[in-house]
């Protein structure tokens, strides 16, 4: 069985949630993959994330403006203090790009951030709310390398029920409108799933957002 006999379609996952399998072509792969390595180079780079009083399994680089567990700063607050390195304009053409191939409107916000979070074979993420942003832009999530187990949940709480969606390599995510709040997650990735011409050990999940913040 192959994607090439098989292929993935599109897919409403829920209302205002929807998957863009391959959405990334071997090309923009490449050339995503090529930033991240040079963002995740210090200063300003990869990096362990404290929050809650534990620790992260997820690695993190912040574009635009630096997340932390108090919001949004200009700085490496909690890291090593340096600026926070820019949001090219590219990322947020191609990210307005997914959201339009989702059936988005163009944003009344310009994206203007983004999160690089690098998972290793153990690593996961818990049921969350990208909710630090003063933006209702959608939010839209492209996956490199080892496939993974996005969990979608609802807007009021953590628990069940959640829609569980495989994203693989050059998989675009959007989720906006009612779904813009909704807690989600990754309980598990895939180790070993990567395209091994990517030469990616791991994966990577670059999820693009607007701040709406002066």
């Amino acid at each position: 069985m192959t994607d090439a006999l098989f292929p993935r379609d599109r897919a409403d996952v829920a209302p205002g949630a929807v998957h863009l399998p391959d959405w990334l072509d071997d090309a923009r792969r490449h050339a995503l993959l090529a930033a991240c390595r040079a963002w995740a180079l210090p200063p300003a780079g990869l990096r362990t994330v404290r929050f809650g009083g534990g620790v992260m399994s997820v690695r993190q680089v912040s574009l635009g403006r630096h997340w932390h567990a108090g919001g949004y700063a200009r700085t490496v607050v909690d890291g090593d203090g340096a600026p926070v390195k820019p949001f090219p304009a590219w990322l947020g053409a191609l990210a307005a790009a997914a959201a339009a191939d989702a059936g988005f409107p163009p944003p009344a916000d310009p994206y203007d951030i983004a999160l690089v979070n690098f998972y290793d074979a153990s690593a996961r993420m818990g049921m969350h709310r990208d909710s630090d942003e003063h933006s209702p832009a959608p939010v839209v999530s492209f996956s490199l390398g080892d496939t993974c187990v996005f969990r979608l949940g609802g807007t009021e709480h953590r628990g069940r029920p959640w829609t569980d969606t495989e994203l693989r390599c050059g998989d675009a995510f959007v989720f906006g409108g009612p779904a813009r709040l909704a807690y989600h997650g990754v309980p598990r990735t895939r180790p070993g799933t990567a395209p091994p011409g990517l030469g990616l050990t791991g994966r990577l999940n670059i999820t693009v957002r607007a701040s709406g913040l002066d």
